[in-house]
């Protein structure tokens, strides 16, 4: 007998259905349109779009303009990539115009449905952000796709790290901006941290279209995005204090793997004790326990934990002399990123290399809140569902599946859990053999770059020819990706999340059209995309008969997410295809969580080593687990998101006042507002309400008026004078400065004086500011501690944080009104010095520009290779590193990336 929700999913389908058959009338309406849209000439698209920007902007609702956009773009697609898109494709851009978030597999073209909703909702002329997770990507994006925007008249550009400021603006005023989430992310902590508006790079934040948006709003939103600048460099004491830690025993700390925390035991602070007084680190007769001991308290736990929870190639790896982090989702390099509170510099320490410096935070701010900026967001991924609560909850994003454009003909298998990953391994080994000798592709997943070599060597040993890709690999992703599904292919590759390549049987289509077009600029796209489905159409024939792609997962991920993307890459628009995970009692995640009862039980049955056991409630277990732990993480981000909440209120109000100093043109009134306010404060506190004149300090704001204001009046004697009250003396003040104000302005000059105001203002604000986010992450470090007295930490942050916020406030007004009042013109000496000073320094660095212009020159002389040192035709060890993109020097004419240089 059916259940009642059983009985109305059949009857009314699913809520995610009846979304979908929402959108069936409008890709009707789209595809009805298409014949009419194929008629018109190149110049026609172009025309279309100022047509439809010209409603747009005259009100008409993007809503109904949708349909013509669609169609627009589908044929702007087909002729400048020759690429038609789904109907699929259209109800995921539909969903995204939504502001939703598009579930759809791999394979089903996500990369082309941005540009529907991108160009809909460009018309309005506010700029639209495409976000992806690297560098790579980004620049992909945007070049391939930025040949649609091009065939209909819109301009699309892309943002990178260490990008021209003047570029980056010109970047954000194109139509669509393609860039990563870091990118986009810091640029928000730049903008609000520049002091002209014209300097600014983001104008709006209107619509974002996140591409693996669980990656960029989920698996990374735990860590904030920080701007810092340099602190006190203490690199002594954290190579002292890491020569200390070799010495502990397992006596003298506790490793919590589930939370990834350390903690000394006593014996181990009686241990380090010792060893902090022999060092110096520690005064005679001091302890751990007192006050002055938090900072060496605090920087043994790092140190301590840099030893003990993070692996080298797992967590991080040495590069050129640098600690470079590992995304543990992603398995790419973190260039630029570091650890913070002296974590990165113990890890320096660990690996003996140079000790940077600390930094201290000057803006900050959360993915969770920075996405919240924008008025409307929209995401896509492959694997949302899991997570659908998170986005709803943090994001108010809905979570909806679009249908795949064929069926799904993958097979998945239980997973296969071995006792020991020697035997896990030797099996994995054999099925990657079984399907290399009958030509299958194999996509072998692991969840370490150590790993990843472990199996490498193994089958290198075996003398099975394959491609490793993980962080070391990282310039070569796309080709390694791309070739995966070729006859025969072995690929082991650390994480598939956001790779952003498609595996597709017998090579990839889409990789070799980019290629042919860059050879041949000015060929017919659908030729050449004709051309080249010809040539693979064999081999991808044979690979379909030897059973498509075979996906093998060495480990289980902590997230279901990542497993999921790594099946996804099999079974691709209808492709057949087999993926299974192998197991062993001694993963991380099946340690951590109970795998001494599993152990005991396959004793009991009498496992034999090399067998596995397989079954489905073994698969339902370890689901359970991951669950745990993904609900474990959704804790942590909303509680980091609870307390940056508060902090982003204020940031708010900073950043928006920010934006009102730099629209001003003239700055006086708030100026004024400030010193009165200074003057109100002052005689509040020297002359208090409802006083007499005896319980007066007039002495006191005398001198608390010199120093604040820079006004030496008579303060004293006014008090003494008969029948003058505080009101009297504090209009007297104001009278004075404001009489004092003026002058400066003449002295000045009124439009040099309205600059001092602003500069002096923005300044002010940035190192108030700056003092403050110091202050709020030291009392969200204690803050925990007010649980144990049974309040809530929470609601003391808020309440601390906002008496602090005030205090800041009023420290902001003195500042500003004492900087004011000091300042003056300087004389004809002073200008003169500096003057002089000026012109030196700009010989100074006209001379070095001088030189390194000169060593360019001489540097990109053309050569003669015949004649370079050592050079021989024939011998490509002799040819040095020559550019991807040069021509090859064994003299075939070709790009050195197509001849000599080509990837396997």
């Amino acid at each position: 007998m059916l259940g009642i929700g059983t009985l109305a999913k059949k009857v009314f389908g699913t809520p995610n259905d009846r979304k979908i058959k929402a959108t069936q009338p409008l890709v009707e309406k789209i595809n009805a349109l298409e014949p009419e849209f194929e008629k018109l000439s190149d110049e026609g698209l172009r025309d279309k779009t100022a047509d439809l920007r010209k409603r747009a902007q005259d009100g008409e609702s993007l809503d109904d303009l949708l349909p013509e956009a669609f169609a627009n773009v589908r044929e702007g697609a087909r002729r400048a990539l020759g690429l038609r898109a789904f109907d699929t494709q259209l109800m995921g851009g539909i969903f995204l115009h939504q502001g939703n978030i598009s579930e759809m597999k791999t394979g089903e073209g996500k990369t082309l449905v941005a540009t529907f909703p991108a160009y809909l909702n460009a018309l309005v002329g506010k700029g639209v952000h495409v976000v992806t997770v690297n560098d790579y990507l980004a620049k992909r994006d945007a070049e391939w796709m930025g040949k649609v925007y091009e065939a209909l008249g819109m301009r699309a550009a892309v943002i990178w790290s260490g990008m021209g400021s003047q570029d980056k603006i010109r970047a954000y005023e194109a139509d669509v901006t393609y860039g990563t989430n870091n990118e986009f992310g810091f640029d928000y902590l730049r903008d609000n941290m520049k002091s002209e508006l014209s300097e600014l790079f983001q104008k709006n934040h209107y619509f974002a279209i996140v591409d693996e948006v669980d990656s960029i709003l989920i698996d990374e939103a735990r860590t904030p995005l920080i701007i810092s600048g340099p602190a006190d460099d203490r690199s002594d004491l954290y190579a002292t204090i890491d020569a200390i830690i070799p010495l502990l025993s397992e006596a003298h700390f506790d490793v919590d793997e589930k939370t990834r925390g350390v903690t000394f035991t006593e014996e181990g602070n009686e241990f380090l004790e010792e060893q902090l007084h022999a060092r110096g680190l520690l005064d005679e007769g001091q302890t751990l326990y007192d006050p002055e001991s938090t900072t060496i308290v605090h920087h043994v736990n790092q140190g301590l934990r840099a030893h003990k929870l993070f692996q080298k190639d797992k967590d991080y790896i040495v590069r050129d002399g640098e600690v470079v982090l590992i995304d543990e989702f992603t398995g790419r390099m973190m260039a630029g990123r570091r650890l913070s509170e002296g974590l990165h510099q113990a890890i320096e320490a660990k690996e003996h290399v140079q000790i940077q410096p600390e930094n201290v935070t000057l803006a900050s701010v959360t993915f969770q809140n920075f996405f919240r900026l924008y008025e409307k967001l929209a995401g896509m991924t492959g694997t949302a569902v899991t997570e659908a609560e998170e986005f709803a909850e943090i994001y108010g994003l809905g979570v909806v599946e679009v249908p795949t454009n064929r069926p799904i003909a993958r097979i998945d298998e239980d997973d296969q859990v071995f006792r020991t990953t020697a035997e896990k391994y030797k099996a994995i080994i054999e099925a990657i053999g079984t399907a290399h000798e009958k030509g299958q592709p194999v996509l072998v997943g692991t969840t370490s770059i150590e790993k990843s070599e472990v199996l490498s060597a193994m089958l290198d040993k075996a003398g099975i020819t394959h491609n490793v890709l993980n962080a070391r690999q990282h310039e070569r992703e796309a080709q390694i990706v791309a070739d995966a599904g070729r006859l025969g292919a072995v690929t082991i590759a650390t994480n598939m999340a956001g790779r952003g390549t498609d595996i597709q049987l017998g090579g990839n289509v889409d990789m070799k059209v980019m290629e042919a077009l860059e050879q041949n600029p000015d060929a017919d796209p659908a030729e050449i995309r004709a051309a080249e489905e010809a040539m693979h159409a064999e081999e991808k024939q044979k690979v379909i008969e030897a059973g498509g792609l075979f996906v093998i997962a060495s480990e289980r991920h902590e997230s279901r997410r990542i497993d999921n993307q790594l099946r996804g890459r099999s079974g691709r628009q209808g492709d057949p295809g087999r993926t299974v995970f192998f197991l062993s009692l001694e993963d991380d995640l099946m340690r951590i969580f109970g795998s001494e009862r599993l152990d005991k039980v396959l004793k009991t049955l009498g496992l034999k080593e090399g067998e596995a056991i397989v079954h489905p409630w073994v698969n339902k277990s370890l689901e359970r687990a991951q669950a745990k732990v993904e609900g474990r993480n959704f804790d942590m981000r909303k509680n980091i998101l609870k307390f940056d909440d508060v902090m982003n209120d204020q940031r708010k109000v900073i950043f928006a006042q920010r934006r009102e100093i730099m629209a001003a043109k003239d700055l006086s009134d708030i100026a004024a507002d400030m010193r009165h306010q200074v003057i109100d404060d002052l005689i509040d506190a020297y002359m208090p309400p409802k006083s007499y004149a005896d319980q007066w300090d007039t002495e006191g704001l005398y001198a608390q008026v010199i120093e604040k204001m820079g006004l030496d009046v008579p303060v004293i004697e006014w008090a003494a004078e008969e029948g003058v009250d505080d009101e009297e003396i504090r209009e007297r003040l104001v009278k004075a400065s404001d009489e004092m104000m003026a002058k400066k302005a003449i002295d000045f000059g009124s439009e040099n004086m309205r600059q001092i105001e602003k500069q002096v203002l923005l300044e002010t604000i940035d190192a108030k500011w700056r003092e403050h986010l110091v202050t709020l992450e030291h009392l969200r470090s204690v803050i925990g501690f007010r649980g144990y007295a049974q309040r809530d930490p929470l609601n003391e942050y808020k309440t601390e944080s906002f008496q602090l916020f005030e205090g800041m406030l009023d420290g902001l007004r003195e500042a500003v009104t004492r900087q004011l009042a000091h300042v003056r013109p300087l004389t004809e000496e002073e200008q003169r010095q500096m003057m002089a000073q000026f012109a030196a320094q700009q010989a100074q660095l006209q001379q070095r520009a001088d030189v390194a212009e000169a060593q360019v020159e001489e540097a990109a002389a053309p050569a003669d290779p015949e004649t370079a040192s050592g050079f021989v035709e024939g011998d490509p060890s002799t040819w040095g590193n020559p550019g991807r993109n040069e021509k090859c020097p064994c003299g075939s004419g070709k790009k050195f990336k197509h001849c000599h240089g080509r990837l396997a």
